[in-house]
């Protein structure tokens, strides 16, 4: 964790959690691929796994790991979206400084 806070391209390995069911399961895996500094709507994640995007905001909303499997690298197609299951308040700012944080502007 510390090394991701010193250098956000620092890769650190992360065994998916057991839990959650198939369909989290695939859109966790779809978050580890975005690059660190990039973006993808609910809706482009969703159109890539065949899928809707308010599935992907679930899938997101129930990540255990939300900056190791980095859900905040998803935004609305017409803004920053929500970040573990808000809308506003805290855990947007967290979610600000996340994507600031890896360079994303």
């Amino acid at each position: 964790m510390l090394a991701y806070l010193a250098d956000p391209h620092t890769l650190i390995p992360v065994q998916l959690p057991s839990g959650g069911t198939p369909y989290q399961q695939k859109v966790w895996q779809a978050l580890q691929r975005i690059p660190v500094g990039e973006v993808r709507t609910y809706g482009e994640l969703a159109k890539e796994l065949g899928s809707c995007a308010r599935a992907v905001a679930q899938a997101c909303r129930a990540n255990p790991l939300p900056i190791f499997i980095p859900c905040h690298r998803v935004v609305s197609a017409s803004g920053i979206g929500g970040y573990m299951g808000k809308t506003d308040g805290p855990q947007l700012e967290i979610k600000r400084w996340l994507l600031h944080h890896e360079g994303y502007v």
